[in-house]
């Protein structure tokens, strides 16, 4: 009996110990919120006021689902919508708290504080901020970690440093133009199969949904440019990195931090993470065979990878295991942001040009004036003013990436303003693209003349335009993702005419990206 009643009181004593201890992080936790709070508001800073454990959460999900029920019929007609900001409808919480506080403000997901700056004088600050002071959000990072593992998508500080030094001169605009041939050579086979399904419509005519096989054309660049090797070896790496893709996205709280527990209380969301970790060590599997195969190959012709590899072996104050990891993971973020984004751009470039069919006669004309036989190569893409205009208009409209993210390591000057350690800084890029104040009053009409002159001349304020991200960490892919779009669009407008098709429905929809929620179909003929 005594035994019992000690054990007992062992067992009271533990539990009371833990309590205390999970009450103490806690009041800690809540008290550098509160810190945090009043150095924002002592610059002048407002938001809605946050709930005593959940902050500003209960409010974002009342505003969503408010949102849904205001959103327009699937069935209405796209060319009512295409031209509406949607960023009212795919983040309507930051679009409400927006014309109630302005262009700068603070909100809170439970003990974590956010300010949204989109101010164009601090977003230039930003854009000019070199320390590595600031990085990525680490509760997002960690959500990307199966997707992305340690690549340079989701790496901060030396980290990230050092491995973009390795990648970004991969990237410089001389290598890029050394991949044209083989971005050509991946149109082809499009081409080809679209020609095809119009000769067996027995028409002139035939309704093709563009979308995947977009990805499929951006998948083969990748495949080519990174092993050597055409898409059909590679399938299975993005579709197992598009299918983790689409889990991470129907995660609660992938933006904002929200059920970082849920894996483990819920059998639904714990049987979502079992699946991205078996898909994260299939493609981890994949990826270095192709790499393991590759250099058994010993070809002449050395592609990205090959050169990737040498280039962090060579590097003394690394070790082989980063070697390995290295080249698996930024495989893995070559292939998600050279691959998907891309594609969902081209996808949105057809969308417009079927609404806007003058526009493929001026590049049709500039594409028979400077390309042989109607096919770009490295010295007439700069030539072609008229797609370079509607690609920035595009990405000025439909930019691929929403958010540019940062979070503050240390106390951070920006411009004028005091940003405490640990807040998260989000800058909604549709909102800045569409800014009436500074693109003026035609901010979401498909106007690609507001680009003749370049970026510095299309607005009021240029380092707004930020289809790419800002600052140092503007994406390394950025030469290779022109120049691809600029070929992939100059062939197939080359050889097709096309209008966007009735049965198209316009719902942008965020899944990582903002990519069409139901495809791109358009009507399309052989010239």
């Amino acid at each position: 009996m005594e035994v019992f009643l000690m054990m007992k009181l062992v067992s009271s004593i533990a539990l009371v110990g833990i309590f205390t201890w999970f009450l103490y992080q806690y009041s800690a936790l809540r008290l550098n919120a509160e810190r945090v709070k009043r150095k924002l508001r002592v610059q002048g800073i407002r938001g809605p006021p946050p709930s005593f454990l959940y902050g500003n959460l209960p409010d974002m999900q009342r505003i969503q689902s408010q949102a849904v029920l205001k959103a327009p019929s699937k069935s209405d007609h796209s060319d009512r919508f295409v031209g509406h900001d949607y960023t009212a409808t795919l983040f309507p919480y930051l679009e409400h708290w927006r014309k109630e506080y302005g262009l700068l403000y603070t909100y809170s997901t439970g003990m974590k504080q956010h300010l949204y700056v989109n101010v164009p004088e601090l977003v230039r600050e930003l854009n000019q901020f070199i320390t590595l002071d600031l990085g990525k959000p680490s509760y997002v990072t960690n959500k990307l970690a199966p997707m992305l593992g340690n690549g340079i998508l989701r790496a901060n500080g030396s980290s990230w440093a050092h491995q973009r030094k390795l990648v970004a001169a991969e990237f410089f605009m001389d290598k890029v133009k050394g991949m044209v041939g083989i971005m050509i050579e991946s149109a082809q086979p499009l081409v080809r199969k679209w020609e095809q399904f119009i000769e067996e419509q027995e028409d002139t005519t035939a309704e093709i949904r563009v979308d995947e096989d977009l990805r499929s054309f951006s998948a083969d660049v990748i495949s080519r440019i990174c092993f050597g090797h055409s898409y059909s070896k590679g399938k299975e790496v993005f579709e197992k990195l598009r299918t983790i893709q689409k889990v991470i996205s129907k995660q609660g709280g992938f933006l904002f931090g929200v059920g970082g527990f849920s894996g483990k209380l819920f059998p639904s969301a714990r049987k979502r993470q079992n699946e991205i970790s078996r898909l994260e060590r299939e493609v981890e599997s994949l990826i270095w065979e192709l790499v393991e195969k590759r250099k058994r190959e010993c070809s002449s012709e050395k592609d990205l990878m090959q050169l990737l590899l040498e280039s962090a072996t060579s590097d003394q104050s690394v070790g082989k295991d980063f070697s390995k990891s290295f080249i698996v993971d930024n495989c893995k973020n070559i292939y998600f942001a050279g691959h998907e984004t891309t594609a969902v751009a081209a996808s949105w470039s057809l969308m417009l040009l079927g609404l806007h069919p003058e526009w493929q006669d001026g590049i049709r004309t500039e594409v028979a004036e400077f390309c042989p036989n109607g096919v770009p190569d490295a010295d007439s893409l700069p030539k072609l003013k008229t797609l370079n205009m509607v690609i920035h208009e595009v990405l000025r409209l439909y930019p691929p990436a929403a958010f540019v993210s940062r979070e503050a390591y240390e106390d951070t000057q920006i411009g004028n303003l005091k940003v405490p350690k640990g807040v998260c800084l989000w800058t909604l890029i549709p909102t800045l693209h569409r800014d009436p104040d500074i693109w003026g009053p035609d901010a979401n009409e498909f106007k690609p003349e507001r680009f003749s002159e370049g970026v510095s001349k299309a607005c009021k304020f240029p380092q707004t335009y930020a289809p790419f991200g800002l600052g140092p960490r503007l994406c390394l892919g950025k030469n290779f993702a022109m120049v691809e779009l600029k070929v992939v669009l100059a062939i197939i407008i080359s050889n097709f005419s096309f209008s966007l098709s009735p049965g198209y429905k316009h719902s942008p929809a965020y899944r990582m990206i903002v990519e069409p929620g139901h495809g791109v179909s358009i009507l399309i003929r052989k010239i």
